[in-house]
């Protein structure tokens, strides 16, 4: 009974939503939380490198132009995002864009996506966190600042969602490679103790000017997104 109810929600649920809604853009964005699967290990990795490549297969990939827009849409610029940069100091943003890039080359390339421009950015919507240093011994370490969500965890403590906290994740492997090695180092499932541990943070307070006027929320690299996706468009 089961099966034929998730037969019946794919066929009058999903396959209608994406034939009027997906299959109808020409331009896409596809988010990944890559800091969760780094978490779990190169297990979770090579499963998020399947889901993305699955999901690239769905589009119809190549340059239109009016006539065959008439008909039917392509996707001609497709970018994949890696979120919640903000979990990390900047220094990691570039290995963090690269484990991606690694990712979504794969990926294109088991989906042959082909005839469309896709890039790769570390980004965050909202960034929950600022940057800061601590010194541990003689060394300095690079940290972020932020209050993390109730009940997340690292190295034994566990936070009550209330208290700001600067925390050092950890750094990400100098290769990409390394991280989709499910017997290297960094292979860490069954570690009570992972090299890299990221915790969830709470969203930062709206501020306001003495005039009363709400500040926007800040964020890390959403124009430049913005810019890749519909720039051509607003030049």
């Amino acid at each position: 009974m089961l099966e034929r109810r998730y037969e019946a929600y794919k066929t009058h649920v999903v396959k209608p939503f994406f034939r009027e809604h997906i299959a109808r853009l020409d331009r896409q964005i596809v988010l990944i939380d890559a800091l969760q699967a780094l978490n779990a290990g190169p297990g979770a990795m090579a499963d998020l490198e399947r889901a993305v490549t699955e999901i690239l297969a769905c589009f119809r990939p190549g340059r239109g132009n009016f006539l065959t827009d008439f008909f039917s849409r392509r996707i001609d610029r497709i970018l994949v995002a890696a979120t919640k940069a903000d979990h990390l100091h900047h220094e990691s943003h570039d290995r963090l864009q690269a484990i991606v890039r690694r990712l979504a080359d794969r990926a294109v390339a088991r989906a042959n996506f082909t005839g469309a421009d896709v890039d790769v950015v570390a980004m965050a919507a909202v960034r929950a966190t600022r940057e800061g240093t601590v010194k541990q011994g003689r060394e300095t370490l690079p940290v972020i600042i932020g209050t993390p969500l109730k009940g997340e965890k690292i190295n034994g403590e566990t936070f009550d969602g209330k208290t700001e906290t600067a925390i050092f994740p950890g750094d990400l492997p100098k290769k990409a490679d390394a991280v989709f090695d499910i017997s290297g180092p960094d292979h860490r499932q069954n570690s009570e103790d992972p090299a890299i541990r990221f915790v969830r943070f709470r969203p930062p307070k709206l501020e306001r000017t003495a005039e009363g006027v709400t500040l926007s929320l800040p964020h890390i690299r959403l124009d430049r997104a913005v810019q890749f996706l519909i720039g051509d468009h607003l030049a």
